[in-house]
């Protein structure tokens, strides 16, 4: 793993776009679902509470084009489309794992900062 210093950070333009793929907020999510075992599309949007058909819809799409999601058409009655992860995709596992596991265990935190934030920037709006 590479380690960022001041000189690595020259090289973030490189790996801005690579990142916005990635790392948006339904990417993740969706990456994280397939993380276990491939889905069919309303596996994954009842898994994903909030994400509206066509964001799913768009952001399957982009993940497929960007090498991470395979979509394979099952022979099904009706027709079936099933989602899963390429090798790519896979070594995305251990990365998301861990902050899914971060977000679970640092999130009340968080949420702590941001009241005792919103709390003293209110007084200071009085």
């Amino acid at each position: 793993m590479a380690e960022i210093n001041g000189n690595s950070l020259r090289e973030v333009g490189k790996t801005r776009p690579i990142l916005e793929h990635i790392t948006n907020k339904w990417s993740i999510l969706i990456l994280t679902v397939l993380c276990t075992q491939p889905a069919r599309f309303n596996e994954i949007r009842r898994r994903l509470d909030g994400i509206t058909h066509k964001a799913l819809a768009d952001a399957l799409k982009r993940l497929e084009r960007n090498g991470l999601v395979n979509r394979e058409v099952l022979n099904t009655a009706p027709i079936g489309v099933e989602y899963s992860l390429t090798p790519l995709a896979q070594t995305l596992q251990q990365p998301f794992i861990a902050l899914y596991d971060w977000a679970l265990e640092h999130g009340p935190a968080l949420e702590r900062a941001q009241a005792e934030y919103d709390r003293t920037h209110a007084e200071a709006l009085l």
